[in-house]
């Protein structure tokens, strides 16, 4: 299954191709920037017993030479086996769509990025069949970027850089900077201000730079139903919305609402609910039969629901 994390790490360089130029950049390989950029399936399945999925595949098109594929795979740590799939996924996209293949490798800690790194060998009796040279970008080639102005200029690599270096001493320096250019950028441009927002935390989850980040968040997610810092807020607030909603219509029809009733309304967070609730206010005779037809209001059966 696919952490959150792991899926906001490659998803960036789905919705972000312009990411790709700065991160080749550091790899020290040439990419134009004006390269253009395609996803491609994903799936490189020869056999239903046996799956494998590349995290992103990304077909692009250098406006100074040929066309590519870029296989992207998020590594958190050291996977036994790991590699094998790697040159599995280079040999097979390479078949498939008759295009060379560069395999990059995302990690978060150097002893990663080490082993990552390779290269992987397939041969015996001293001869190889197959090596496998990964591109990896980590800590150790990522820059630290902790100026708002340069985060700015460049969000996606400020973006990935953070999450790289969470571990380092910078963070905090490295999560004020780029926190700082999104608030800037938000005045202008909010749909991107919160998509990196979002990417951080999902990306950075429960670690105590996570936290950090957590502290300063207060905008509507970009990534729903992930349950993140902005998402809660957001459904919280309208879910409160709904619940003065409610008690106001009763209260205009002059209906009383027990304590009880009020305490039900007041704390409940299923906005579906709510809105039942809200319809049902309008014509109910007692407060109390709000919860008439709820499946879960006290003394009801199921078979009475």
């Amino acid at each position: 299954m696919v952490t959150s994390a792991h899926e906001g790490m490659h998803r960036i360089f789905q919705e972000r191709p312009e990411i790709l130029s700065p991160v080749f950049g550091v790899l020290g390989v040439p990419l134009s920037a004006k390269a253009a950029v395609d996803a491609v399936t994903t799936d490189v399945t020869e056999t239903r017993p046996l799956e494998r999925r590349v995290d992103t595949v990304l077909r692009i098109g250098p406006s100074d030479g040929e066309d590519f594929l870029l296989a992207i795979e998020s590594q958190s740590c050291k996977v036994a086996g790991k590699e094998s799939s790697w040159g599995y996924y280079i040999a097979y996209l390479q078949a498939k769509y008759g295009l060379p293949v560069l395999l990059l490798v995302v990690c978060q800690d150097r002893a990663t990025a080490k082993w990552a790194a390779g290269p992987f060998d397939c041969g015996t009796r001293g001869w190889t069949a197959q090596r496998t040279y990964p591109l990896v970008a980590g800590p150790d080639n990522l820059p630290v970027i902790t100026d708002a102005r340069t985060a700015a200029k460049n969000l996606a690599l400020a973006a990935l850089s953070a999450v790289a270096h969470a571990r380092s001493a910078d963070c905090d320096a490295i999560l004020k900077a780029i926190t700082t250019a999104l608030q800037k950028i938000r005045e202008t441009d909010p749909e991107t201000a919160d998509y990196f927002f979002d990417f951080l935390e999902i990306s950075l989850g429960n670690s105590p730079a996570g936290k950090k980040l957590k502290e300063i968040m207060s905008f509507v997610s970009y990534y729903p139903g992930r349950g993140t810092v902005r998402e809660t807020a957001y459904l919280e607030g309208k879910a409160e919305g709904e619940a003065k909603g409610i008690l106001s219509v009763l209260e205009v029809r002059g209906i009383p609402v027990p304590a009880s009733v009020r305490e039900r309304i007041t704390t409940c967070t299923d906005l579906e609910r709510l809105d039942a609730w809200l319809e049902r206010s309008r014509t109910v005779a007692h407060a109390e039969d709000l919860f008439a037809e709820d499946p879960e209001a006290p003394g009801t059966s199921p078979e009475q629901a």
